[in-house]
């Protein structure tokens, strides 16, 4: 937000309407040579609108502009940024993505799961300011894409980064359970969960999904587990990243449903079952209701003066002005 610190300066601007009507507009200033006749039935003399003539505008209105920067920067700009600052920890969150051939299903949506989820995960990130926030991905191999920060927009970036198959053609669940349980471990938050999204079968890694639940729940993590897409045979369409070879399918395997609900038991969370990009985007703002706590905030402001950066533009505007009027017009200054 801007603001002036000396707002009745700004006042002089009123005038400057009435400075530009008098130099360059009243008749009566004596800047023209009026003859005492004129010819009958005819307008009289009126000199062509040539080059001099949009030169002498553009140098009048340079002058004027450069003016009205001084004026402004004489009532003291400055920019006002406003900043909720938390204080004390939130809560510290895992979001665990698949990113495997199947999610690539078109059965959530105008678009693939994997870019339904996507979209849901931002406005869930959004939803959480001052919450540190990580993001691991996982197919036949599981990797920490981003550590647990506060900073969301780079978070989204990445996020937005992510593509199907990136990560080879598979569904290690526990190996992603267990980095980001590992990545949570010396967190002093006073709440940590893992949010896991898949549409799989756990068919890769080297550590099983009950194993890893039994690390989360050993640390005190607590897991939400959500079944993305339907258990119905549905198609999927992907171009692998690797080859940029198109694959089309059709797919009649669901997710696990019976393990996801066992990850959630032991590590007291809940399973969910996302249908459609909308039913995940309430599931994640149920998750969001109930991970909550107590935190302090204090209002921050920021002032950044402007005024010699205006000051700076008006003596480069007036500058102009001067060289116009005075090297291409030739007038005496």
């Amino acid at each position: 937000m801007w603001s002036v610190e000396r707002p009745a300066v700004l006042l002089v601007l009123l005038l400057v309407p009435f400075a530009v009507y008098a130099w360059h507009f009243w008749s009566g200033r004596g800047g023209k040579i009026r003859f005492p006749f004129h010819v009958y039935g005819s307008r009289g003399f009126r000199p062509a609108l040539g080059a001099l003539h949009v030169v002498r505008s553009i140098g009048a209105i340079l002058f004027w502009f450069g003016l009205v920067l001084l004026i402004v920067a004489a009532s003291g700009p400055i920019e006002v940024q406003n900043e909720r600052v938390f204080i004390g920890r939130g809560i510290d969150i895992m979001i665990v993505l698949d990113e495997s051939p199947t999610m690539a299903a078109t059965d959530f949506g105008a678009q693939s799961r994997f870019e339904g989820a996507k979209r849901t995960i931002v406005s869930f990130v959004q939803a959480r300011p001052g919450d540190a926030i990580g993001l691991v991905s996982f197919s036949l191999d599981a990797a920490l894409r981003v550590p647990l920060t506060t900073d969301h927009s780079m978070l989204t970036e990445r996020l937005q980064e992510l593509q199907i198959m990136d990560l080879g053609d598979g569904t290690a669940i526990g190996d992603a359970l267990g980095v980001a349980a590992l990545h949570l471990r010396n967190s002093d938050a006073p709440s940590r969960v893992i949010v896991l999204l898949s549409d799989g079968v756990n068919n890769a890694g080297l550590i099983e999904p009950e194993e890893a639940a039994d690390i989360a729940r050993t640390l005190g993590i607590r897991v939400y587990t959500i079944g993305v897409g339907t258990q119905a045979e549905t198609t999927l369409d992907f171009i692998d990243p690797a080859t940029g070879r198109r694959y089309q399918a059709v797919i009649d395997q669901g997710f696990d449903e019976a393990l996801l609900r066992d990850i959630a038991r032991r590590t007291s969370g809940v399973y969910y079952h996302a249908r459609s990009e909308r039913g995940l985007g309430q599931i994640l703002e149920t998750i969001n209701s109930l991970e909550t706590t107590d935190r302090r905030t204090r209002l921050s402001v920021r002032i950044r003066p402007l005024d010699r950066q205006i000051l700076v533009l008006a003596a480069l505007v007036l500058f102009v002005s001067y060289l116009v009027r005075s090297l291409i017009l030739r007038e005496v200054l």
